[in-house]
């Protein structure tokens, strides 16, 4: 579990630079903006490594911290449907779900915690998803509330674009859920 949690750590810490803009400018002014893309890619992928492997020596103790029923299941995969069509919405250009939340795939990343939370009770898992739920809901804040101090307004959205947003979410979560949650995270969310 301290593998895990140190990965957390790591992972959305870095990803926390975002909150001090200024403090992220000096650091680009003083190394450059490729060595600090380096940088900063050096560090998630080694949070998220030890998120990975954290995570896969955690399962193999399981500690139970609550057994939610069925149902919850499949009440996921409604809002991994849901978090899919954000995370699209926020690489597909022109739709209207980017013109009006700002930042879908962090409220994606919120949905796909709160609905694993609701889902699966061990503590492996609470501490994963907590840990992003926590984080996302931070970010999304500062970051809508930063978007409003610098009056930043997002192009209005197109059906076209909505459209290729729902087509390529969908395509995208069924790959997930019937072919890659089992082979890369092991659970099969279809049997």
């Amino acid at each position: 579990m301290i593998m895990l949690i140190l990965g957390l750590l790591i992972f959305l810490g870095i990803h926390c630079v975002g909150f001090a803009p200024e403090w992220r400018q000096r650091r680009v002014d003083s190394m450059g903006l490729l060595p600090w893309k380096g940088l900063y890619s050096l560090i998630a992928l080694a949070g998220f490594v030890l998120i990975v492997l954290g995570f896969q020596q955690a399962r193999l103790d399981p500690v139970v911290l609550y057994a939610p029923p069925a149902w919850l299941g499949h009440l996921n995969a409604l809002f991994m449907l849901v978090a899919f069509i954000l995370l699209a919405a926020a690489y597909v250009p022109g739709n209207r779900l980017r013109a009006r939340i700002g930042h879908p795939m962090v409220v994606g990343t919120k949905v796909w915690a709160f609905g694993h939370l609701l889902a699966i009770g061990l503590l492996h898992d609470v501490v994963l998803f907590g840990a992003f739920l926590v984080w996302a809901i931070v970010a999304f804040a500062r970051l809508r509330r930063r978007d409003r101090a610098q009056g930043v307004t997002y192009a209005p959205g197109t059906l076209k674009g909505d459209i290729i947003t729902v087509v390529v979410g969908v395509v995208a979560w069924a790959l997930f859920a019937f072919w890659l949650h089992g082979a890369l995270i092991g659970v099969r969310p279809f049997g």
